[in-house]
C-alpha cells in the first residue's frame, strides 16, 4: 500500500442522543440540558458522511491554498493527526482560504470547495453542528 491510497471523508453532526432508553417526562429537560453539555454524560453524536475524496485528490486540492497559510495547516491535519474537527471557529477562515483559491482550481476540486463552503455555512447557520474530518487507509 502507498500512502496516497486511501480517501478523506467530511462528516457532519447529524443528531444527537443520549444512552437512555426511556426517559420520563419530568427528566426530558434533565436529557435536553446533558446534550447540550456533552460526550461525558453518556451523549452520542451521530455523524454523517457529506463528502468524500480520494487522498491523493484532498492533497492536491489543499495544495491550491496559499503555502503556511493557517488554513492549509488546519486542513493538513488529516494527513499529521488522521482526522481533524471543524467548528464554528474555523468556518470563515476556511471559507475565505477556499473562495479565494478557487480559481486556481480544477472543476473536481471546485466541486469539492463548494460542497465543503456549504458545509461550512451549515455550521454558521447553527454552531452546534461540527464537522470530523477522517483519513482512511486503503
Amino acid at each position: 500500500m502507498t500512502v496516497s491510497q486511501g480517501q478523506v471523508v467530511f462528516y457532519s453532526l447529524s443528531r444527537k442522543f443520549v444512552q437512555e432508553k426511556k426517559a420520563p417526562p419530568k427528566a426530558q429537560e434533565v436529557i435536553y440540558y446533558s446534550l447540550a453539555i456533552g460526550h461525558h454524560l453518556g451523549v452520542i453524536d451521530c455523524l454523517e458522511a457529506k463528502l468524500s475524496c480520494p487522498l491523493a485528490g484532498f492533497r492536491e486540492w489543499v495544495a491550491q491554498l496559499p503555502s503556511g497559510s493557517t488554513a492549509r495547516r488546519k486542513l493538513e491535519g488529516v494527513d499529521r493527526f488522521g482526522e481533524i474537527c471543524i467548528d464554528s471557529s474555523h468556518t470563515h477562515l476556511l471559507a475565505s482560504a477556499l473562495s479565494r483559491a478557487a480559481a486556481r482550481m480544477t472543476a473536481e476540486q471546485q466541486d469539492w470547495n463548494q460542497r465543503l463552503i456549504a458545509l461550512l455555512q451549515s455550521i454558521e447557520n447553527e454552531p452546534a453542528i461540527y464537522l470530523m474530518v477522517r483519513r482512511h487507509d486503503a
